[in-house]
């Protein structure tokens, strides 16, 4: 079967993953309607079904992106996060990295803090084939600084005529993202779906985990801000909801998205995590 490339599909997600090859999609992006904290139109996704699809369907050295938290139910957490990467990990995908997003605008806690992310679990089929990992935190060794000839001749560390060590003006960010979720940080349509997560957080994952040409699937669409992200950066995308209104709002922000814009202009409203070096 031909793949929908491009496109936003209507639908259930294991009924249209069911008609595709194996090994057909290099990265997924996205997250679910977790613990019934938002009102999906009555729909119910079948995790362990969806989650075995996933598997078949990315390729050896894809990636699944995993952006879930826990409801509080009958004053406890549900846990449901947690049962989730285990299952990942039980049907074969490899758990790369456990990630954070954090967003500064949660609610209060009550009798117990107030909970201010989401994990972000990244799962591997066998050893990932693309890791572009950003590098936008500002150094404070940036530059050169003195080391001894003989440390220098055991570490092989890079040097220039004087001898001394070059340290690079950035470093990698760590694994805890921040990024302000409410009005601003994504285009006005995105905002008529009641959960959304913000557009910089789908372009960094997708800059992290692909490369240009790449096709990058949302199983569960919703705003289609992983669409977008991916058309933005240059590679394929492929978008699956059950809503037909919420496949509208996807379409309609893809249709006013260009390809090629600068990230100066792309990333404007969006609250840096940290000072970000553009490339």
């Amino acid at each position: 079967m031909k793949l929908p490339i491009n496109t936003i599909i209507e639908g259930d997600c294991l009924e249209v993953m069911a008609d595709w090859p194996d090994g057909c999609v290099d990265l997924v992006v996205t997250s679910p309607p977790y613990d019934d904290l938002r009102d999906y139109r009555g729909y119910h996704f079948d995790f362990q079904a969806i989650a075995g699809q996933l598997f078949r369907i990315v390729k050896d050295g894809g990636i699944v992106v995993w952006v879930v938290g826990d409801a509080v139910k009958d004053g406890s957490e549900t846990g449901t996060s947690f049962r989730q990467a285990l299952q990942f990990m039980h049907i074969g995908f490899r758990l790369h990295d456990t990630m954070i997003y954090n967003r500064p605008c949660a609610y209060p806690g009550n009798t117990r803090y107030s909970q201010d992310f989401e994990y972000m679990f990244v799962c591997t089929k066998g050893k990932p084939i693309t890791t572009n990992i950003i590098k936008d935190i500002r150094s404070l060794t940036a530059g050169r600084s003195a080391i001894k000839k003989n440390k220098l001749l055991k570490s092989g560390l890079r040097t220039d005529e004087t001898g001394t060590r070059l340290r690079p003006e950035f470093k990698e960010r760590p694994n805890i993202w921040t990024y302000n979720a409410g009005g601003g940080h994504n285009d006005p349509i995105a905002h008529e779906h009641p959960a959304i997560f913000p557009e910089k957080l789908a372009i960094d994952h997708v800059k992290s985990w692909s490369n240009k040409g790449d096709i990058v699937l949302d199983p569960m669409n919703g705003s289609g801000t992983t669409a977008k992200a991916a058309k933005k950066l240059g590679r394929r995308y492929i978008g699956i909801d059950i809503s037909s209104e919420y496949c509208e709002i996807a379409r309609k922000r893809l249709e006013s998205t260009d390809t090629g814009v600068p990230v100066k202009e792309r990333d404007k409203g969006q609250m840096p995590m940290f000072p970000v070096h553009d490339e």
